[in-house]
């Protein structure tokens, strides 16, 4: 049996096993049984006889037994955290989205309205509305402050009233902070922690001059990382630019293009003294109200904190429409909307503030 002991190098090493297993009994078996295992014998000889050619180059100090294949290794999937800033897709890119705030002619906000009660007209042609929410959305919000020099007399107050803005916030929502003097840097990144953002505007000290656009491009810039469908930035400065490098028209384009409301609190001297500082409330306002935003001029300082609430509470208690545009456009040309109120019998005028436009996308 010793010519076996060759199929331990092969795949036949069960084989082997059996043969050395059921040898024993059958040697101690009587004489007619030797013929079955002699019979027995010469069938495993002729099997391994015709292995054995297949195998007459293989080195006797290889190990024969075929490894079993490693398991290939799981392709890592993506934390979802990772992801969180992306910007989402927008899957029905055919659905405009507007939303509104209609005040009292005490500048009140008016909540209770209905679908019935609104108008939409895209590029004059009467739209019908499909989507209609009053409901307290999360919103990604990002704060432009101001902390040029001439801030230095406005800096406490200007604190206070971000944090009270804050303050107004859906527990869900999520901010960032954007400082600016000379030029503009990110002071906090996204986050849904206020007070982490309270603490970082304690460090601030007012100096330089004042980079207005070069603030409002960056914060543009960083909605695209946004998480939330509605996007808000709020402003507080106290006067024009002096010191960026984009112009004007540039951040008036990029304005209209994006779908950013922009809020701001103008803290304006009544007698300016730089040309830039005249400038500065209509600049604002104009922007502002591109997007369906407001702007906010004062005196004061101390009426800081209670109109940083009131934007808040506005954000709060909007009205939002979404319709299909019956004709919708291809060419990549702006898109003049308009909404109208048809207010319920008993009630005053109302003012309706929404987005005056669109760019429709390009093929």
């Amino acid at each position: 049996m010793g010519s076996l002991n060759c199929t331990e190098h092969v795949n036949a090493v069960t084989c082997t096993l059996q043969v050395s297993r059921t040898a024993a009994p059958y040697q101690a078996a009587q004489p007619r049984s030797r013929i079955y295992l002699l019979c027995f014998t010469l069938l495993v000889a002729t099997i391994v006889g015709t292995a054995l050619p297949a195998f007459a180059q293989v080195d006797s100090n290889e190990v024969h037994v075929q490894p079993r294949e490693a398991p290939k290794p799981a392709v890592p999937q993506a934390d979802p955290s990772l992801t969180t800033h992306t910007r989402p897709m927008r899957v029905d890119v055919n659905l405009v989205l507007v939303p509104v705030t209609v005040t009292d002619p005490d500048n009140r906000l008016v909540t209770g309205l209905e679908k019935e009660n609104f108008q939409v007209t895209d590029a004059g042609v009467a739209q019908q509305i499909r989507h209609f929410s009053s409901e307290d959305a999360p919103v990604s919000i990002g704060v432009i402050f101001d902390v040029s020099g001439s801030m230095a007399n406005k800096i406490d107050k200007s604190r206070d009233a971000i944090v009270e803005f804050f303050k107004t916030a859906n527990p869900d929502d999520e901010f960032f902070v954007i400082t600016f003097n000379d030029k503009p840097q990110i002071l906090q990144d996204f986050t849904d922690r206020i007070e982490d953002i309270q603490e970082k505007l304690t460090t601030i000290t007012p100096k330089d001059r004042t980079s207005l656009l070069d603030a409002i491009y960056l914060g543009m810039n960083k909605m695209r990382q946004a998480k939330y469908e509605r996007k808000a930035l709020l402003i507080v400065s106290d006067g024009g630019d002096n010191h960026s490098r984009y112009t004007e028209n540039e951040i008036k384009s990029m304005v209209r293009e994006a779908d950013v409301q922009i809020y701001a609190i103008g803290i304006y001297d009544l007698n300016p003294a730089m040309p830039e500082e005249a400038k500065g409330p209509a600049l604002l306002s104009e922007i502002s109200d591109w997007t369906g935003g407001r702007t906010f001029p004062i005196d004061n300082v101390n009426e800081l904190a209670d109109v940083a609430t009131k934007i808040g509470v506005e954000l709060r208690n909007q009205y939002v429409l979404g319709y299909r545009p019956s004709k919708p456009g291809k060419d990549g040309k702006w898109r003049k909307i308009k909404v109208r109120l048809t207010p319920p019998k008993g009630l005053p005028p109302l003012h309706v503030f929404a987005k005056t436009g669109y760019y429709a996308p390009s093929e």
